[in-house]
């Protein structure tokens, strides 16, 4: 058996794992039955003909890589890391697969799934969106923190956080392949579901490039916006504020009018970009 390494996803998380670790002394067969599924998977969807080609591979050349997995009762394992690896070996009936067990936390095998699942570009838009979200809200990472564990920037991160708030219509056109995440970016500066919706609809059945959406998007808002008040239910005063608004803040903002005043939402994915927006406000309370 070849000497096998982890990557340097996992290494980056688990620096304590090194060439040593994966000497051909301390990687074990287990039975592939023995294995329980990672519950922490952030990936949702898997490309079944990719798993085949993955297979084949295996079949012809055998597991390059072993699978990561932490030890549970009963001599069973959980698995931390090489999802498609145990799925491939499944489809050709593999009966065992090469593995390096470890002591490893609940909150460790989280965080190890996703940054192994970003770093390898394994999830579509909308899915790496809700790991990035999940490190930042569940593990207390910071965007400046995730920005070096994954190879992005923090705009990268914090863009494709704030693909969370389109509506679940055009999320699932994401998803599907339908709308790149270039497409979804475009369409965050829209006011409005339904608006956001009617908009993904055109560029989908047009076909637009990224650069042609953004053109069309600026038409498409001036048509939507020009619709009469009674439709829109907004007054155009407002739209045009939050507008500015969101320019200002490079964020979804709304300006909600009650009877006696209102309210104004500023919506941010991170404590770092809460700190971001809070510094501006801030600028202009001290003035």
């Amino acid at each position: 058996m070849s000497k096998r390494g982890l990557g340097r996803g996992l290494q980056a998380l688990l620096p304590d794992i090194g060439k040593e670790e994966a000497a051909e002394g301390n990687i074990i067969e287990v039975v592939v039955d023995d294995i329980k599924q990672n519950r922490k998977q952030p990936r949702k969807k898997f490309d079944e003909e990719k798993l085949k080609e993955l297979a084949m591979s295996i079949k012809e050349h055998g597991v390059v890589q072993p699978v990561l997995l932490r030890a549970l009762k009963d001599g069973e394992y959980e698995l931390v890391a090489g999802e498609r690896r145990l799925r491939a070996c499944k489809i050709i009936g593999a009966k065992k697969i090469p593995a390096i067990v470890k002591e490893i936390d609940e909150k460790k095998i989280s965080e190890i799934a996703l940054i192994e699942n970003i770093q390898r570009e394994d999830l579509n838009p909308i899915e790496e969106a809700e790991a990035y979200r999940t490190l930042m809200e569940e593990h207390d990472i910071t965007q400046d923190e995730l920005s070096r564990k994954v190879g992005k920037s923090r705009p990268f991160i914090a863009n494709t956080v704030r693909l969370l708030s389109l509506p679940e219509k055009v999320r699932d056109m994401v998803v599907q392949g339908i709308l790149s995440a270039g497409h979804a970016r475009t369409l965050l500066g829209i006011a409005g579901e339904k608006e956001i919706e009617e908009i993904a609809q055109v560029i989908a059945k047009r076909g637009l490039s990224v650069r042609q959406t953004e053109e069309a998007v600026k038409g498409l808002t001036r048509k939507v916006n020009r619709r009469p008040i009674k439709e829109k239910e907004e007054n155009p005063v407002m739209l045009s504020l939050e507008e500015d608004l969101r320019r200002k803040f490079s964020t979804k903002v709304n300006i909600r009018r009650g009877k006696k005043g209102g309210r104004i939402e500023i919506e941010y994915y991170g404590e770092d970009e809460l700190q971001r927006i809070l510094e501006i406000l801030l600028e202009y309370t001290d003035m």
